[in-house]
């Protein structure tokens, strides 16, 4: 009796608390539609659904042979038609889907080269909002009229990424400024975007086993809140100036606390060219390979000695300018995203690195498992970190550059090895994902400037990973005689890497002018 009097009242409690609740979220969301949780899950679902329609339809449902070039061209064709889809999905639904979606287009190793290709668009081409939106979230933080504030600002935004857009202005002292201010749906939907996609991928990998991205999702469920926090952004441009304020060709723009809040980022404006512009770059009279330099230095100064790594270089973050004494400045912008290593995990890397340029197979076997990579998956993760084919690495990479015939080998093999390059990111210590990110992104860099064939970056890194082994020996060992003998140890490993490099450097030069 108390049971079937429940019901109706359970029933209808239901229906009043979702009710309630889209209520409270178009009121959140300024009663748009398209920023409530059930509508951009279901539009994510339905996306899903059609993707796996086209899959299962038009290529496993046909019982091609799958060594026929019908099944060849099939299956690329299902590939872009669900690539579009998805890239649809990520504009419509944009901020967090954008952030993934330009994840995806990154992982060249990992992907389908149609899904790549078409998700590329968004690190160029995200959704900009109107100048009323930037205002509102400034009036909003900051708690006055932006009238008050700036003298003027730029309608155009000198940029559009994911989560925000940056615009240049004047402030009322005259002093001009980039005001990177976030997109206002962002903050409301980022949880409920993260929960969607997290059900949507274990959805994907039951219908297709081999799609293993369970990663990519958990690392963008911890860095995303991260990302979103522009206070913290500012402290981390701080950090990173203070740790290299020996080179002074690195230029961070000076945040501005007064005009910072956790949605608004205000810093100096620092005029530049994107890295990769190279007709900017040989316009303005800048040596392309001096570039190259540079940026090998500060991320092996990165990464292996200070273990704090800006994990988002792709070419809109990094800018490069003339500077007074005939070189180049880069400048670093967008210091949302940092890999924070731990020291442990900062050793191993290095010793794996130096494994690989000692051709030492057991080094790498030992050092590739403790970092998470057991057996022999060592070599296909040599090969994920250094891009190049476990031939070369075996022939020493440093002494060789990639030949067009090694581009094309593993462009064309990769493909055929997803589901074990996925197995190894779902295993390796996820710490290394974002170095691994960062690595292709830089990789990306030099392909555009035409320096990938520079050797002399190998020297760079194998003295950076030198200092961060000795360094870590020396903080455990207490003795003032054991002490000494380690740094002693540590010159005479560098010294060896001066002097290999060297030679191989005149080996080089003598073989270009015989050639």
């Amino acid at each position: 009796m108390l049971k079937g009097k429940l019901r109706p009242i359970l029933k209808y409690s239901l229906i009043t608390s979702i009710i309630g609740g889209t209520a409270l979220s178009l009121k959140t969301n300024q009663y748009q539609l398209d920023s409530i949780g059930i509508v951009r899950l279901s539009r994510a679902a339905y996306t899903v659904l059609q993707i796996g329609v086209i899959y299962k339809r038009d290529l496993y449902g046909r019982k091609l042979d799958p060594t026929s070039e019908e099944y060849k061209e099939t299956k690329s064709s299902c590939h872009k038609r669900s690539a579009e889809k998805l890239l649809d999905l990520c504009c419509t639904n944009k901020g967090v889907y954008i952030k993934v979606g330009q994840h995806l287009a990154a992982l060249e190793y990992l992907l389908p080269n149609e899904y790549v290709q078409t998700m590329r668009v968004l690190h160029s081409h995200a959704p900009t909002n109107s100048l009323e939106d930037v205002y509102k979230v400034i009036k909003e933080d900051l708690k006055c009229e932006p009238s008050e504030l700036f003298e003027s600002m730029d309608p155009e935004p000198l940029g559009t990424a994911s989560l925000a857009q940056v615009h240049k202005a004047k402030l009322k002292d005259g002093s001009v400024v980039a005001i990177k201010v976030q997109h206002p749906y962002v903050q409301g939907n980022s949880k409920v975007d993260m929960k969607t996609m997290e059900y949507l991928v274990k959805l994907m990998s039951k219908v297709f086993p081999e799609f293993k991205i369970k990663w990519l999702v958990d690392e963008s469920k911890k860095n995303i809140p991260k990302e979103l926090d522009f206070a913290q952004e500012g402290k981390n441009a701080e950090k990173v100036a203070k740790l290299f304020e020996d080179l002074d060709w690195l230029k961070i723009p000076a945040i501005r606390w007064d005009l910072t809040t956790k949605r608004v980022l205000t810093m100096d404006f620092i005029e530049g060219g994107q890295v990769n512009d190279l007709k900017y770059i040989k316009d303005n009279g800048i040596n392309p390979s001096e570039v190259s330099d540079k940026l090998g230095r500060l991320y092996s100064k990165m990464i292996f000695i200070h273990g704090f790594v800006h994990s988002d270089p792709h070419p809109g973050n990094i800018l490069v300018k003339k500077s007074g004494k005939g070189h180049c400045d880069i400048v670093l912008l967008d210091h949302g995203l940092y890999a924070d290593l731990k020291d442990d995990l900062k050793v191993a890397y290095a010793n794996l690195w130096l494994s690989i340029l000692n051709r030492d197979r057991k080094g790498m076997r030992n050092h590739a498992s403790s970092l998470g990579i057991e057996g022999n998956a060592y070599g296909l993760f040599a090969c994920m970190i250094t891009g190049r084919s476990w031939d070369s690495i075996v022939r020493g990479i440093d002494k060789e550059q990639m030949s067009k015939k090694e581009a094309n080998f593993l462009k064309q093999n990769f493909t055929g090895i997803l589901p074990q390059i996925s197995e190894v990111l779902q295993n390796v210590n996820p710490q290394l994902l974002l170095i691994l990110k960062t690595n292709d992104l830089l990789r990306g860099i030099e392909h555009a400037l035409k320096t990938g064939e520079r050797m002399g970056s190998f020297r760079v890194m194998s003295e950076c990973c030198v200092k961060s082994v000795y360094n870590m020996r020396y903080t455990k060992t207490e003795k003032t005689l054991d002490r000494l003998k380690i740094s002693l140890a540590e010159l005479w490993a560098l010294l060896k890497i001066s002097v290999y490099y060297t030679f191989l450097n005149l080996k080089n030069r003598s073989l270009g002018l015989f050639s």
